[in-house]
C-alpha cells in the first residue's frame, strides 16, 4: 500500500498527470461536451497508475476542471463530473482499498483487479453518455479536432507515462513480480520518467514526495493498526455471527440481503474513511456472506464501488470537500451537479450487485 500512495505522489508531482490529460484530449476531446469525456477517460487512464480516488481529484481534477472552466462548462458540473470520475480510481486495477479487502478476506489481489476492469469501463461509459447528454441539453462545446500527426506527437509524450500500468499489471499478471514488487517497479519507473523524461522533479521534490508518503502512511497506519485491534476483539466476541443471525433471521434472500449490505455500506462511505470501513466493518459481513455463498471475488469489488460512490455523496463525501476546494467552487452548487451522477453510479452499482458475470468474466477467464 505504501508503494502504491508513493507511486501516485510521484504521478502528480511529475508533469504525468498533463501527459495524460492532453493524450485523453487527443481522443475524445472533439466531441460535444469532449472536455467532460476528457475528463473520464483520464481518470480512467490515471485509475491504472495510482488506485486512489483522492489521487484523482486533487491531482488530475485541478486541471480537469481549468480545462472545462476555458471552454465554458459550469464550475459546478466541471466539479461534479470531476468527483464522480474520480470513483474509478479504486474500481479500476490497481486498487488501495481492494489490497486492504484481499488482506481480509484472504481473496486473490490480482483476481480482484481483474474483477475491477469490467466494472470500472462500465463507469466510464455511463458517465460518458450522461455527459452527453447534459452538454447537448446545455449546448456545451465541442471541442478541437486534433490532426493524426498532433495525435502521434501527444501520443509520444503521453508513452512512458501510459507504460506505467502495463508494468505494473502485467508485471503482477504475468507472475514475473508479486503485487508489492510490481508497486515497487512501478514507483521507480515513476521516478526514473519523471526525472530523465519529462524533467519535472528534482531531488528537493522527490524529497517532499518522500516525506508526503511517510505522513500519510503513517496516518494510515495508525488507523488500519487501530481497526485490526478493534475487528480482532469484535471478532473474540463472536460479533459477526451474530450480526449473520440477526440478518439471516430477517431473511434469507441472498439478494435482498446483498441490498441491506450495500445501502449499509453507502451509508458508512458518506461519513467514514474508506480505509477504516474496509478493516472494521467488512471483517464483520463476512461471515454473512461465505453463509450465502456470495464469490469474494464479486462481493469485493461490489462493495470497494459502494464506498467510492459514498465519497462523492453528500453530506460529507470527501470527494465534494476535495473538489470544492481546489476549485473555490460552493459545496451547495456542487451537490446540486453531482445528485444525478449519484443516481448514475448507482445504477452500475445495482447491475454489478445482481450480474455478478460483469465483474468475474474477466477472472474467470485470465484469472490464477
Amino acid at each position: 500500500v505504501p508503494l502504491f500512495i508513493f507511486t501516485a505522489k510521484i504521478m502528480n508531482t511529475g508533469k504525468i498527470t498533463e501527459m495524460v490529460f492532453k493524450f485523453a484530449n487527443t481522443l475524445v476531446g472533439r466531441f460535444r461536451g469532449g472536455m467532460g469525456h476528457v475528463n473520464v477517460l483520464a481518470s480512467i487512464i490515471f485509475s491504472g497508475m495510482t488506485g486512489s480516488a483522492v489521487a484523482d481529484a486533487s491531482g488530475l481534477g485541478i486541471m480537469e476542471i481549468e480545462g472545462m472552466r476555458q471552454h465554458g462548462y459550469d464550475d459546478g458540473f466541471s466539479c461534479a463530473i470531476t468527483a464522480a470520475s474520480a470513483t474509478i480510481g479504486p474500481i479500476f486495477p490497481p486498487s488501495i482499498p481492494m489490497v486492504f479487502y484481499a488482506m481480509l478476506s484472504g481473496a486473490s489481489i490480482g483476481n480482484l483487479f481483474l474483477g475491477g476492469m469490467a466494472p470500472g469501463i462500465l463507469i466510464g461509459i455511463a458517465l460518458m453518455v450522461y455527459i452527453a447528454f447534459i452538454a447537448k441539453k446545455r449546448n456545451y462545446p465541442q471541442g478541437r479536432k486534433y490532426s493524426i500527426r498532433e495525435f502521434f506527437v501527444y501520443t509520444g509524450k503521453a508513452f512512458p507515462a501510459l507504460l506505467t500500468p502495463v508494468i505494473l499489471l502485467g508485471g503482477i499478471y504475468s507472475g514475473v513480480v508479486t503485487p508489492t514488487e510490481a508497486g515497487a517497479l512501478a514507483a521507480f519507473y515513476a521516478i526514473i520518467i519523471s526525472i530523465f523524461v519529462y524533467r519535472a522533479m528534482g531531488a528537493k521534490q522527490l524529497l517532499e514526495v518522500i516525506v508526503d508518503t511517510v505522513k500519510t502512511t503513517g496516518t494510515l497506519s495508525i488507523i488500519v493498526g487501530s481497526a485490526f485491534t478493534f475487528s480482532y476483539i469484535v471478532a473474540l466476541e463472536h460479533i459477526p455471527d451474530m450480526i449473520a443471525s440477526v440478518m439471516l433471521g430477517l431473511t434469507t434472500n441472498k439478494y435482498l440481503l446483498l441490498l441491506i449490505i450495500n445501502i449499509l455500506f453507502l451509508v458508512l462511505g458518506m461519513f467514514i474513511d474508506t480505509s477504516t470501513i474496509t478493516v472494521v466493518f467488512i471483517p464483520m459481513v463476512l461471515p454473512l456472506v461465505n453463509q450465502l455463498g456470495i464469490d469474494l471475488i464479486h462481493f469485493g469489488v461490489v462493495v470497494v464501488l459502494n464506498m467510492m460512490i459514498g465519497l462523492s455523496t453528500p453530506p460529507m463525501g470527501m470527494l465534494l470537500f476535495i473538489v470544492s476546494g481546489i476549485s473555490d467552487t460552493p459545496l451547495g452548487v456542487v451537490i446540486k451537479e453531482i445528485l444525478p451522477m449519484i443516481l448514475v453510479l448507482l445504477g452500475v452499482l445495482f447491475l454489478i450487485t445482481y450480474v455478478p458475470a460483469i465483474v468475474m468474466f474477466i477472472p474467470n477467464t485470465f484469472g490464477r
